[in-house]
């Protein structure tokens, strides 16, 4: 009987372990998602980010306006054709900035290549004037999201605030 009690405690007390762990890793996705909705709306209202990749020991930096989330990921997007892609395939490792009002935004992580025609569609959609350039089926459209994504407000009035996302 002593055993049973023993037993019946621990289980208990691993249940209750569980459900704390699995409560703090929804709060932890729940709060990335909405870090990652912050970032996102930041660069919106900024219009015009600027994105900087490695080509070979150079850093090359050049505007980019497309941003989206989708399926739960930050996206943005590019032509393969472009210097950009290459690089990216090489190194995806970016880090890019945005300037709005009197506050700057900079976001790092690693872009990953989304080859599915929904993706693509979705980001299109999003952004309809780029359809005369690029099409969801089309060799040349690219859409890359983010990973590790760490963004960084700054301002010279407040302290920096971190949002993983």
């Amino acid at each position: 009987m002593k055993k049973t009690l023993l037993l019946a405690a621990a289980c208990m007390a691993f249940a209750a372990t569980a459900c704390s762990h699995l409560a703090e890793t929804q709060d932890s996705a729940l709060q990335k998602k909405q870090n990652m909705e912050k970032v996102c709306a930041f660069l919106k209202d900024a219009g015009h980010y600027f994105i900087a990749t490695v080509d070979g020991d150079q850093p090359r930096v050049r505007p980019f306006g497309t941003i989206h989330i989708y399926d739960g990921r930050l996206y943005v997007q590019t032509g393969k054709k472009k210097n950009v892609s290459k690089q990216l395939g090489k190194n995806g490792k970016v880090e890019l900035c945005a300037l709005k009002d009197d506050t700057w935004i900079r976001v790092s992580g690693t872009l990953v290549n989304d080859d599915s025609v929904e993706a693509k569609a979705s980001l299109l959609d999003a952004y309809p004037s780029l359809k005369d350039m690029y099409s969801a089926e089309d060799e040349n459209t690219q859409v890359l999201y983010f990973t590790n994504g760490l963004a960084t407000i700054y301002s010279f009035t407040a302290d920096p605030v971190e949002l993983p996302f």
